[in-house]
């Protein structure tokens, strides 16, 4: 026994390593499940048992990774004779250093399994005889096949098709997500099994042969046999398979145990062990998505066709005729000659499936996939024609568009979309590829056709949803190029697209026009005060007309929320609409910013002392007469003004006031002014494990501060509970009193969350600092990588600088954050040009003290 645990040791050792993996993934998990198969059965000795033994899971297909769980099913006609053996075999496999996850099953768990637990049935289908009563065995499977009846076909397809989209949800429902898991994810080995579980259910046949291939080896040359799918879509599949394998064998070797998500991290170590140059993850990524996108294809392809076998084939009388070439029959779209296709015929087809709402037929979808490969492209107006047409149909577009890119066609079509395909950028911000991003931006668009809110409402009333659907696909088309000023590049790669697809000058202009500025609307929103009117001017001197408003309004809703699910916050809906709404009342009724924040914002005392007995309209008009800000008003509502003017007669050195938002907490600390005194609120928010969204400061010319934040909880990202208000009341209290020291208390929040921001907040990034100045403002905007304390280090070191703060926004992009704050110097002038650099300098050393 130690002779052969010895020989299995020196065998593994020797196979564990990289370069087999590279070389061929296949073999490499062929030569480790015949080695384990071999040691298996050296434990065995030669004994005659009276059960059989057979491998499972990927085991049983001969697609063991490094540390794949190694699955053993013991099959006995009873049980309880063969404990003992059983449980000398298991101990012995232990002893021989091979880990084994083993269950044991009789004849009747075929019945049990079938009515209680579908996924532990369908698992009897993937096995391979090792040793034992081969009897049995094939008495085992011949049983199971048994109980396949059509219903129970049936029943299981709809069981697997379910678990999909329960693992879709957990892990990804795009080949394209930007960190992987290289098993459940969309495109990812679980989508290829999948199909071979159908295959092996609906033929009711196992695919064990005892040749030294993998299963999904024989099962595509199984489809190849029965002519399925082409041979060229196998050999496609096929190296997509081997891809996917290579890349999970070398993260299980990199983390020495089984881990299948390809973190940005991996994808970094997995480029140099290939031998890419720097940044050479790029290219690595590009080949993995390409590989998941052939499985995917493919997965979604074979269930179709399974549905329609278990289903019945419709009879030929059913068809109906498209046009001279496609026909119809349910929602399957047929061509009749599967000739070599133009573009044009491509397009036309993607057009009608588009407008019927159809898939297309397994050899249309692999005619156009192959006639890709020779077809000449001109792009003129009339081979676009159809690409064209198919934008102005009402529904489908957003699904339309993102099949031809499954499929190849778009980066074809047009050749400047294959840069973005693949193409991703690390950070917490983004979740999908560029190509995936894009397509997601129009699926997300086109769900507001059924949406009552004011986004559903506005593209419901689009003239033109076709120009906002071609900026949409083009907005980042030049981030491969340069992602600064991808949006300036991008125009110019738009205006020469359109114009070679047909487009005239007044749509090009438009496009372009929404391409240019699709960070526009964001930048404002979540990093300039909404409530400046030099602010709301500027914005709207970009704008020639409400419906260019409109289209950037939607482009800019529909970009946000296509990033990343997590990252699309009320927060952000709110600031959009809030800039939306002035914008739009500021060109209807053609006002000014001024004219409309006064018209917005008057206040008369009376409304303010209804919600107060111990106020007078004096004190209304003496506290608003202090306060020289038009936002003031607009920021709170009647009740909480009164509340304000309540707290500050009373005298009292602090008031922190609670409320709760939609998805927010809104804190309003009211102080006598003092040193540091925003940075030491920001400082107490921190150390409460609060996250700070927008900070806003209205000082009294008395020198009473009312500050403002909308925050919620560091670890929930939810609006904070009513049990820590006290809490954090008191730390103000204390720390405006003196009675905490904060750089201790920081230094312990960190010490806390250390592994939480080592995984989140330690990426690597560079600090930028802008200046702008406005009428009454110098604005700081502060962009870096993320760190706790962040504010509480950067308001800290502009008080030092003499600044004082009156306006902060936090915009936070994954693991960046861009903070704008609007300044004044300690004369309440603007910032001199001339210090500049010097307050520049001393930012960047406080920031990186942190970093």
């Amino acid at each position: 026994m130690n002779s052969l645990k010895q020989y299995f040791k020196e065998k593994r050792d020797k196979l564990f390593h990289f370069s087999p993996v590279v070389h061929n993934s296949l073999q490499f998990s062929i030569d480790y499940s015949l080695l384990v198969e071999e040691i298996i059965r050296g434990a065995a000795g030669g004994k005659q048992y009276s059960f059989a033994l057979a491998s499972s899971g990927s085991f049983s297909r001969r697609e063991l990774a490094p540390y794949s769980d190694i699955d053993i099913m013991f099959i006995a006609d009873s049980v309880s004779t063969s404990q003992e053996d059983i449980a000398n075999l298991i101990t012995s496999l232990w002893d021989l250093g091979i880990e084994v996850s083993h269950t044991v099953r009789e004849f009747k768990d075929i019945q049990k399994y079938l009515e209680e637990d579908l996924h532990t049935f369908t698992q009897f289908f993937e096995t391979r005889f090792l040793l034992g009563n081969q009897d049995v065995y094939n008495s085992w499977n011949k049983t199971l096949s048994s109980t396949l009846t059509p219903q129970v076909k049936r029943v299981l397809l709809e069981a697997f098709l379910e678990d999909a989209e329960f693992r879709y949800v957990k892990y990804g429902n795009s080949p394209k997500v930007i960190e992987p898991n290289v098993k459940q994810t969309a495109g990812g080995l679980r989508d290829l099994q999948l199909i071979e579980w159908l295959y092996t259910l609906n033929k009711q046949v196992l695919l064990d042969k005892q040749s030294e291939i993998t299963q999904s080896e024989t099962f595509i040359d199984l489809l190849r046999e029965e002519n399925f799918t082409s041979s060229m879509e196998c050999a496609r599949l096929l190296n997509a398979f081997k891809y996917i394998q290579m890349v999970r064998c070398l993260l299980h070797l990199l983390h020495k145990q089984k881990n299948d998500r390809l973190e940005f991290a991996d994808q970094i170590k997995v480029t140099k062990i290939l031998g890419y140059k720097k940044e050479g993850f790029q290219q690595f990524m590009k080949e993995y998505f390409e590989a998941s996108n052939v499985v995917y294809r493919f997965n979604r392809s074979f269930l179709k066709k399974i549905r329609k076998v278990i289903a019945g084939e419709l009879p030929e009388t059913l068809a109906v005729d498209i046009d001279a070439d496609y026909y119809l029959m349910g929602d399957i779209i047929y061509i009749r000659n599967l000739r070599q296709l133009t573009m044009s015929d491509i397009l036309r087809g993607f057009y009608y499936r588009c407008f019927y709402n159809g898939h297309f037929d397994e050899h249309l979808r692999s005619k156009i996939v192959e006639s890709l490969d020779n077809i000449e492209v001109n792009n003129d107006s009339d081979s676009s024609v159809f690409f064209r047409e198919m934008l102005h149909i009402p529904h489908n577009v957003g699904k339309t568009l993102s099949i031809m890119n499954e499929l190849g066609v778009l980066q074809v079509f047009l050749t400047e979309f294959a840069d973005l395909n693949g193409f991703i950028q690390h950070g917490v911000y983004h979740c999908y590829t560029a190509d995936e991003h894009t397509l997601v931006t129009i699926l997300n668009v086109e769900k507001l056709s059924n949406d009552t809110s004011q986004l559903g409402k506005i593209f419901n009333n689009l003239r033109r949803r076709d120009l906002l659907y071609l900026a949409l696909l083009l907005h980042d088309i030049a981030k491969p190029i340069n992602i600064s000023g991808h949006e300036i590049i991008g125009s110019e790669m738009a205006e020469q697209i359109l114009n070679r697809l047909g487009y005239t000058d007044e749509e090009v202009e438009l496009v372009t026009f929404l391409v240019k500025n699709h960070l526009l609307m964001e930048q404002v929103a979540f990093r300039r005060n909404l409530n400046d009117p030099e602010t709301l001017n500027n914005f709207i001197t970009k704008f020639t007309s409400k419906d260019q408003l409109d289209l950037l309004y939607l482009l800019t809703f529909a970009d946000l929320s296509a990033v990343n699910p997590a990252l699309w916050t009320s927060w952000k809906h709110d600031l959009l609409n809030e800039l939306y709404r002035k914008s739009a009342a500021m060109i209807d009724e053609q006002l000014s910013g001024e004219e409309l924040l006064i018209n917005s914002t008057y206040i008369i005392p009376k409304d303010i002392t209804r919600h107060s007995n111990s106020i007078s309209e004096d004190h209304v008009q003496d506290h608003i007469d202090s306060i020289n800000e038009l936002g003031y008003a607009s920021q709170f509502t009647d009740e909480e003004i009164a509340r304000h003017i309540e707290e500050i007669n009373s005298g009292s050195s602090v008031s922190v006031l609670f409320k709760e938002l939609e998805s927010f907490t809104s804190i309003t600390v009211i102080a006598k002014d003092s040193p540091f005194l925003l940075s030491k609120l920001c400082g107490v928010l921190s150390i409460n494990d609060v996250n700070i969204h927008d900070a806003k400061i209205f000082t009294r010319k008395d020198g009473i501060v009312i500050d403002n934040f909308n925050v919620t909880d560091f670890r929930t990202h939810k609006k904070l509970s009513i049990e820590r208000y006290g809490k954090i009341e008191e730390d103000f209290y204390a720390v405006i009193s003196g009675l905490i020291q904060l750089s201790t208390e920081i230094k312990r929040m960190k010490s806390k969350w250390w592994r939480i921001e080592n995984k989140f907040f330690k990426r690597p990034g560079q600090v930028r600092i802008k200046f702008e100045v406005q009428e009454k403002y110098t604005i700081i905007d502060i962009y870096s990588p993320d760190r706790l304390g962040f504010l509480y280090q950067v308001t800290g070191k502009m008080n030092e600088l003499g600044l004082h703060i009156y306006f902060a926004k936090i915009a936070t992009k994954g693991d960046e954050i861009v903070d704008a704050f609007y300044v004044l110097d300690q004369n309440k002038n603007q910032v001199s040009k001339n210090y500049y650099s010097f307050i520049e300098a001393e930012l960047l050393e406080a920031i990186n003290q942190i970093l």
